[in-house]
């Protein structure tokens, strides 16, 4: 393998082509060399606009290029965990977005395949996590700057009623805690450390799509609570505090992160001061990038396991089960 890992993109998705295909150009141990739609126009169109050399009317065209070491897959969640297989099938290092498929069972085939290619790398695509603001709130708490991290409250929010939106199909896993619930999910466990025991929530559903529009639930790990609320017609807002016994920690902009400027946090102490951090310019696409193109040029783990992955499936299905049994539910 050449000093850059060589990607090619499975799939037009507007994540990929305004956010991820940009920032990993810019990543040092990347580029991207081809990408591929169900349509070549579009593929050519794409290609084009972003200077990559090569395009694809077709998926397996793509998958099966030998120029090609890593894909991305900004696809429809249903679509996740075949073409990750297809990819690692045909001997590709494999980035998939998040949520990693549509249950846990689906997330753990692709976990078996993966192992199964032991000499490939494949992860989950949660971005958020490569960003200094989580990797500081995580030292934060370790550290016991907060004192005992008790609780963790988080909200995130946008306006969607494009009938046309994918993200409105339900049997293609459409709905908001798919989408973004999984999100304050994914961070709790992250600060945490551990999985939660138990989960309680509820969730008001679209009459026209059948999908959750607002779903809010409490995860409790045992030796403290995490709480969310998404929405996906609501205003958009997203924030995230974290309370301990002393202190308390807020991210402003906890999951899209701005690439054009510094990001804030607060740090407040036992004596009630607030420390702000202002962070330096980065675009945690472009870390999520490098870091995994890192892991297969030096061969060494992923940063983020596929049991995380997985885990977190297990966590998002004890919600749905929770708010349509009005029950808290194990997890």
């Amino acid at each position: 393998m050449s000093k850059k890992v060589r990607w090619g993109v499975v799939g037009t998705a507007k994540i990929a082509v305004e956010k991820v295909i940009p920032a990993t150009q810019l990543a040092p141990s990347c580029e991207v060399v081809a990408i591929a739609s169900r349509s070549q126009e579009r593929a050519d169109a794409v290609a084009s606009a972003l200077n990559i050399p090569k395009a694809y009317g077709a998926y397996e065209h793509l998958l099966a290029d030998p120029d090609v070491d890593a894909i991305y897959i900004p696809l429809p969640n249903h679509l996740h965990v075949p073409f990750s297989i297809q990819a690692l099938q045909s001997g590709k290092h494999v980035l998939c977005e998040k949520p990693i498929g549509l249950s846990s069972a689906e997330g753990q085939r692709l976990a078996d395949v993966a192992e199964q290619h032991s000499g490939l790398k494949c992860m989950e695509a949660f971005m958020y996590r490569h960003h200094p603001q989580w990797q500081q709130a995580r030292e934060w708490v370790r550290q016991g700057s907060i004192g005992s991290l008790q609780t963790i409250h988080s909200f995130f929010s946008y306006f969607n009623d494009d009938p046309d939106n994918i993200r409105h199909v339900e049997e293609w896993g459409g709905g908001g805690l798919m989408d973004i619930g999984c999100y304050p999910i994914s961070l709790s466990r992250f600060l945490f450390e551990t999985e939660p025991l138990r989960v309680s929530a509820v969730a008001e559903r679209d009459p026209k799509y059948g999908t959750d529009r607002l779903t809010s639930a409490i995860l409790d790990f045992g030796t403290g609570t995490a709480t969310f609320t998404c929405g996906t017609q609501l205003v958009p807002f997203q924030r995230v505090q974290i309370f301990g016994t002393i202190g308390r920690i807020e991210i402003e902009i906890p999951f899209n992160a701005p690439p054009e400027r510094p990001c804030r946090m607060w740090l407040q102490s036992a004596d009630s001061s607030i420390q702000e951090l202002q962070l330096d310019i980065c675009d945690q696409y472009t870390i999520q990038a490098e870091r995994f193109a890192r892991s297969i040029l030096d061969d060494t783990s992923v940063p983020t396991p596929m049991t995380d992955a997985v885990s977190n499936m297990r966590v998002i299905e004890a919600i749905q089960r929770a708010a349509s049994n009005s029950a808290w539910e194990r997890v």
